[in-house]
């Protein structure tokens, strides 16, 4: 991680599961907020890194050091 960028504690929500996890984002200027990342043009997936994955049925909760999650499965998300 450099200087230009922070990482930002995010929580996703999709259909079935609660992911939270770490995203990149700047650390000043320019699309500095989630809500740029998850506007920008070409996005397709949003990367996570030390996720966790919480069942919305079951609450079993499944940790991982990276996850893609598809932007078009996102419901909700908000910084943690």
């Amino acid at each position: 991680m450099s200087d230009e960028t922070r990482r930002q504690r995010v929580v996703l929500e999709t259909d079935h599961q609660r992911i939270v996890g770490e995203v990149m984002l700047p650390a000043e200027g320019f699309r500095t907020r989630l809500s740029d990342m998850l506007n920008s043009e070409g996005l397709i997936f949003v990367a996570l890194a030390d996720a966790e994955i919480t069942d919305h049925d079951s609450g079993d909760v499944l940790r991982q050091d990276f996850v893609a999650v598809a932007r078009d499965h996102v419901r909700l998300a908000y910084e943690a």
